[in-house]
C-alpha cells in the first residue's frame, strides 16, 4: 500500500474522531430491555429510491415478526449525519445503523474496501455471491473485532456507477483536470484518480449545489440516486462507465445487536437479507425506466467502450494493495484473470 493511500486511510479515520462520545450519549447506548429495542437507520438516499423501499420492508417485517419488541425508525437525507459520523456513533454503541458501502468500512477492515473497487463484480449476482461467501464472513468477524460494528446484511445492490458531467467523456484522458465528486474513502478516490479525474470528496447532499455552482466538474452515481436526487438537472451527460458495482450493507453497533435476545438477532438478520434482495430486485427492474426519464429530461446518456477505463483502473489496485485479493475474488466468481466480462 502506498504512502498516499496509508495517509488517506489515516485522514479518513481522524476526520470522524471526536464525535463518538457526544453522539453516542445523544442516541443512548441501548434501550431498557423491558421497554423493547429500537434502531434508527440513516440513509443519504431519497424516499423513492429502491433502497428506501427495502428499508421500509425491513421495518415492517422486523416489527411484525418481533411482535413490536424491536422498533425501527428510518431517516432520509443523512438526517443523523454523514455515513462516517453514523458509523462512529454505532462504534460507540449507539442504537443507530446506516446503509453504507465497503469503502467506508475499509478504515477498520481493509479487505472490505475491495467491494467498491473498480470492475470487481458484474451485476447483482456477482456482488451477492461475494457478500454471502465464507470469505466475506471472515471479514465480517474481523470488523466486529476491529470496530464494534455488526453487519446485518450486505446484499443491498444500488446499481452500476456512471460518470455525470457537462461534457462528453469517451476516454480516461477526457477526465484530465476535471474535479469529480467522490465519497472520502480511499477506494473511491483512487478509482477516480486512476481513471484520470481529480477526486473531490463531498457529502451526498452537497453534490447538487456543488454541480450547480461549478465547485466540481462532475460526479459519479448510480441511476436511482442520480434521478431521485435530481442531479440530471445540473449535468448534461451520463457516460455509462459502470466503473463501480455499488453493493452496500446495513451496519449497526455490535453492542446494540448483542443486547438482543437470540430470537430477535435471528429475525433482524434474516429480514435484513430478505429486504436487501427485495431492494436489489427493485433496482434491477427500475434502471431502464430511470434512464428513459433522464433522457426525456434532456440528458445525453452514452454507451462507450469500457475497456480503456477498465485498463486504467488497474492502477487503483496497485495503490490500494488489492492485487492479490482481487485474484481471490476473481477465483470466487470463476472469472478469467484480466477480464471484466
Amino acid at each position: 500500500m502506498s504512502k498516499n493511500t496509508r495517509l488517506g486511510f489515516a485522514i479518513f479515520t481522524l476526520a470522524t474522531a471526536g464525535l463518538v462520545v457526544a453522539l453516542a450519549f445523544y442516541f443512548g447506548l441501548r434501550n431498557i430491555h423491558n421497554a423493547g429495542w429500537s434502531l434508527a437507520i440513516n440513509t443519504a438516499l431519497a424516499k423513492k429510491d429502491p433502497m428506501y423501499k427495502g428499508l421500509e420492508r425491513f421495518k415492517e417485517r422486523v416489527e411484525t415478526r418481533s411482535k413490536g419488541r424491536v422498533k425501527i425508525r428510518l431517516f432520509v437525507g443523512s438526517q443523523l449525519g454523514k455515513d462516517e459520523n453514523v458509523l462512529e456513533q454505532a462504534r460507540a454503541g449507539a442504537n443507530v445503523a446506516v446503509l453504507v458501502d465497503g469503502g467506508r468500512l475499509a478504515v477498520f477492515t481493509p479487505e472490505l474496501g475491495i467491494l467498491g473497487a473498480p470492475y470487481i463484480a458484474n451485476g447483482f449476482p456477482d456482488a451477492r455471491k461475494i457478500v454471502t461467501s465464507p470469505l466475506f464472513a471472515e471479514w465480517e468477524a474481523d470488523l466486529r473485532e476491529a470496530s464494534n460494528h455488526q453487519i446485518l446484511s450486505f446484499n443491498w445492490w444500488q446499481g452500476d456507477r456512471h460518470l455525470l458531467t457537462n461534457k462528453p467523456i469517451a476516454l480516461p484522458e477526457d477526465l484530465n483536470g476535471l474535479r469529480i465528486r467522490t465519497p472520502g474513502a480511499p477506494v473511491w478516490m483512487e478509482t477516480i484518480r486512476s481513471m484520470g479525474g481529480s477526486p473531490t470528496p463531498l457529502g451526498w447532499t452537497e453534490i447538487y449545489p456543488a454541480l450547480q455552482q461549478k465547485v466540481i466538474d462532475g460526479a459519479e452515481s448510480q441511476h436511482p440516486g442520480t434521478y431521485e436526487s435530481r442531479f440530471y438537472e445540473v449535468i448534461s451527460h451520463i457516460t455509462k462507465t459502470s466503473h463501480i458495482n455499488l453493493i452496500t450493507g446495513l451496519v449497526c453497533s455490535a453492542t446494540w445487536f448483542d443486547s438482543l435476545p437470540d430470537d430477535l438477532q435471528v429475525i433482524v438478520r434474516e429480514e435484513a437479507l430478505a429486504a436487501g434482495d427485495y431492494a436489489s430486485k427493485l433496482t434491477e427492474d427500475s434502471l431502464a425506466d430511470y434512464e428513459a426519464r433522464m433522457r426525456a429530461a434532456g440528458v445525453t446518456i452514452t454507451e462507450i467502450d469500457k475497456r480503456p477505463f477498465y485498463e486504467a483502473s488497474k492502477e487503483a489496485y496497485e495503490e490500494l494493495g488489492y492485487v492479490e485479493l482481487r485474484k481471490t475474488i476473481d477465483a470466487l466468481l470463476n472469472k478469467e484473470q484480466g477480464s471484466n466480462r
